[in-house]
């Protein structure tokens, strides 16, 4: 399974790298009819491939357990505790145990405990959002930057989704070497701590890459003023070359390089095989929360600083300060993380004892056998008796 992520990522920006260098093309051409005719086209070809390979995705599906009923579990076990609190006063190990039958609640015991895994990956999707805030910068700040930066290259002017691409040359160089030491060399390390590790490091990079912008933005405020055509308007920018900014770019290749495979295998892993869908979903969702964060973060900022920390115009401002602020969250972040990392190290032991079914199937179908082991036993021994006290 952790292959399958690793060259899932990998594709996806490998897509991505092609998408980035088609806007370059855009941008630079002004060839603007494409930029409708592009995703129309992309668009259109995607949904006549997943039609016609539909036969082949869907092999056999599997019963999962829904959203709403991992929803319904936490809300019913709240539900149940306070009820129970202040009437009945029924202790109980965990929490969710409110939710049983046998408790009061409305579900299965057999659900519950597939339930508590999934309710374990929150802190580890939360820690994730200040990350998520770091790689949206992008498309902001950096895009800021870039764009108040000399793009000029020997009279050919860059376009600025060039920098996008660079972001994601790191992943392409790397994963398949961090796949091929991980898998073939050391494929016992692939565990718990391993991936852990591999989360704190990307943190680590995105942080870093941050901090590195805030030294470019002052940097690039000691270059002197010159203009440049940009989008058909003529904008006085630094002139400190574009290229300046390639690290930070890099630093957060590298942080996703380090992240994205190794979070994915553990909200997969971690949880038993009903579970997953709802897993990878509230990944992805808490993705989307990150965007969220970062535009809050940006707004809020924007307002208490009075424009001075996300300036409209570069030169006026401290972008810098919000860059700083912004690494010292993330560090902040990665202190956190590191705290409850220890409930993910042994995956392995978790998953002999949840993932191939449920416990208590297991658990009853071992009784069964062995009850139809003993029974068969006794018969023979029997069997046995009878023959000797025939001789």
């Amino acid at each position: 399974m952790a292959p399958f992520f690793s060259w899932f990522y990998w594709l996806m920006n490998l897509n991505a790298t092609v998408v980035f260098l088609g806007i370059s093309y855009i941008q630079h051409s002004g060839a603007w009819t494409l930029v409708l005719l592009i995703p129309i086209m992309s668009t259109l070809m995607a949904l006549i491939t997943l039609h016609m390979m539909y036969c082949n995705l869907i092999y056999q599906p599997e019963k999962c357990c829904s959203l709403l009923a991992t929803f319904g579990v936490f809300v019913n076990a709240l539900k149940t505790c306070c009820l129970q609190y202040f009437h009945l006063g029924r202790d109980v190990t965990d929490s969710l145990d409110h939710a049983k039958e046998k408790n009061g609640g409305h579900y299965s015991e057999l659900l519950v405990e597939d339930t508590k895994p999934f309710f374990a990956l929150l802190p580890l999707f939360i820690f994730q959002l200040i990350y998520r805030v770091c790689i949206m910068q992008i498309p902001s700040a950096y895009y800021l930057q870039t764009m108040n930066s000399n793009l000029n290259l020997n009279g050919f002017l860059l376009p600025i989704a060039v920098m996008n691409a660079i972001s994601i040359l790191p992943l392409l160089v790397l994963a398949p070497f961090m796949e091929y030491f991980s898998t073939c060399l050391f494929p016992s390390k692939r565990d718990g701590p391993f991936l852990s590790a591999c989360i704190i490091a990307g943190n680590l990079s995105a942080a870093l890459s941050v901090m590195v912008a805030g030294f470019s933005e002052i940097h690039r405020k000691h270059f002197p003023p010159l203009e440049q055509p940009l989008l058909g308007q003529v904008l006085p920018v630094s002139s400190m070359p574009c290229f300046h900014l390639v690290l930070q770019y890099v630093l957060l290749g590298v942080a996703e390089t380090l992240v994205n495979p190794a979070l994915s295998i553990i909200a997969h892993r971690f949880v038993p095989k009903t579970i997953r869908e709802t897993s990878m979903n509230f990944l992805t969702l808490f993705n989307g929360f990150g965007c969220f964060t970062g535009a809050l973060l940006v707004e809020l900022i924007y307002l208490i600083s009075e424009g001075n920390w996300f300036p409209n115009t570069l030169n006026k401002g401290n972008l810098e300060s919000f860059f700083f602020l912004l690494a010292s969250l993330t560090l902040l972040n990665v202190l956190g993380f590191w705290s409850v990392s220890q409930r993910y190290c042994n995956l392995n032991h978790f998953n002999a004892q949840n993932i191939s079914g449920s416990n208590l199937e297991e658990t009853l179908l071992l009784h069964e056998k062995s009850l139809k082991f003993y029974g068969s036993t006794q018969e023979i021994s029997s069997s046995i008796d009878l023959w000797e006290t025939a001789l």
